[in-house]
């Protein structure tokens, strides 16, 4: 069975119409940079990711190293914490974005957390079945 990270924090929406605090309100709305994660590289991937589908591009972790100023080893750890979430996927060393846009991926989060959601209502329900609630 595939697990799927789903991580949404309610964030305050930029105010005003501006691209960088538009990606960023989403970055942080789907959990992609944490605390501990001070130079944020992990939402610097995503941005690399997000440009490289714009221009049809495959990258390479070394690619994304090279692009971000972090090493290989960060970029492999952020990479596999973004394919856990089921945003981005490895193909033949490739790694890329699973959709084509940011709405696609928003939806595809939703799908996720509507299935995900589902199941724990089941499992809800027949807990409840069994202690007689």
């Amino acid at each position: 069975m595939r697990f799927i990270r789903i991580t949404i924090i309610k964030s305050i929406k930029p105010e005003k119409d501006n691209l960088n605090q538009e990606l960023q309100f989403l970055g942080e709305s789907l959990g992609l940079f944490s605390e501990r994660d001070k130079d944020k590289s992990c939402f610097r991937i995503f941005i690399v990711l997000i440009k490289a589908l714009k221009t049809h591009s495959k990258l390479t972790s070394d690619d994304i190293a090279a692009q971000t100023h972090l090493t290989r080893g960060t970029v492999i750890h952020h990479l596999n914490r973004l394919m856990e979430a089921g945003i981005v996927v490895n193909q033949k060393s490739f790694y890329m974005l699973t959709v084509d846009n940011m709405q696609e991926l928003v939806e595809l989060i939703k799908q996720n957390l509507v299935k995900t959601t589902d199941s724990l209502k089941d499992i809800a329900k027949n807990i409840d079945k069994k202690l007689d609630l």
